[in-house]
């Protein structure tokens, strides 16, 4: 089942079209990439399903109905440009968006004191915002992103600004929060974090659709249909990629030659290298 469904979804800005026929399906309960390159319309797309700007044409249904302000409330948005009140104390800003995203002030005190202790910033609750480093301040816009418990969570760039550490610790977040049945949109341009983290992906380069599927599909779509071979010869480990059509022709040669055969593996490519390849290609 899909929570979001978009449906040839365009949007112009004057003369310039930031997206063009998009159609896509954003299956519930998984973590779902949305990948390009910059300006190639994925910020657009985001802010249309949040119905911050409104499509030229086409339409977003959220688990079947055309999106609503109400559904909106159940979406955790966290967007790419930060943003928080600076002279307001972290306890003060973390309570106001939490209940303006409908949470009881007890509800809210409670669930943010317990996200403050796992992300370690509980000593931060009376200090002003101003006073915190990046990291914190990325901390705590991404607590304030998930603490309404959302069925739908949009993250634009979420490792932006964090040390290897922290970075770690969103990780482990964001597929705890899928474990848990959300479902959550990715937009990053960190391909280690897509393959670690996404189920689905669709790139968009120059306001159109340029792929979208399953992860590992698409990484087998692009592959060249390479396998490596190891073999030991003398003592020493060797190496071959061959073609997988003449895999069992090289086997037969290395066995013949009395060969050790170590591992036998396909070669798929990374997502780094399909992403560059495609929007190379799209250019």
């Amino acid at each position: 089942m899909s929570i979001i469904t978009i449906e040839n979804v365009s949007k112009s800005f004057g003369e310039k079209i930031a997206l063009e026929n998009i159609s896509l399906e954003i299956p519930e309960g998984k973590i779902f990439g949305l990948l390009g390159p910059n300006g190639a319309g994925k910020s657009t797309l985001i802010r249309i399903i949040n119905r911050i700007t409104i499509a030229s044409e086409g339409r977003v249904l959220f688990n079947g109905h055309p999106i609503s302000e109400e559904d909106v409330a159940r979406i955790g948005y966290l967007p790419e440009e930060r943003g928080l009140y600076r002279k307001m104390k972290v306890g003060e800003q973390a309570m106001y968006l939490a209940q303006l995203k409908g949470m009881s002030a007890s509800e809210a005190a409670r669930e943010l004191k317990s996200w403050f202790v796992k992300f370690g910033i509980q000593d931060w609750w009376n200090k002003k915002v101003e006073e915190l480093s990046k990291g914190m301040a990325q901390k705590l816009q991404f607590i304030t992103t998930v603490v309404h418990k959302p069925s739908l969570m949009i993250l634009d760039e979420p490792f932006s600004g964090f040390d290897p550490v922290n970075a770690e610790l969103i990780r482990s977040e964001i597929l705890n929060l899928k474990k848990d049945g959300a479902t959550i949109i990715l937009s990053t341009h960190n391909m280690e974090s897509v393959e670690e983290l996404c189920d689905n992906i669709a790139l968009i380069n120059k306001a159109h659709l340029v792929v979208t599927g399953g992860t590992d599909e698409i990484r087998r779509r692009f592959g060249e249909d390479n396998v490596e071979l190891e073999y030991t010869e003398g003592g020493i480990r060797r190496t071959d990629v061959v073609a997988a059509a003449a895999v069992n022709e090289r086997l037969s040669e290395l066995i013949a030659k009395g060969l050790r055969i170590n591992s036998l593996r396909e070669l798929v490519p990374r997502m780094n290298d399909i992403f560059i390849k495609l929007v190379t290609e799209e250019e």
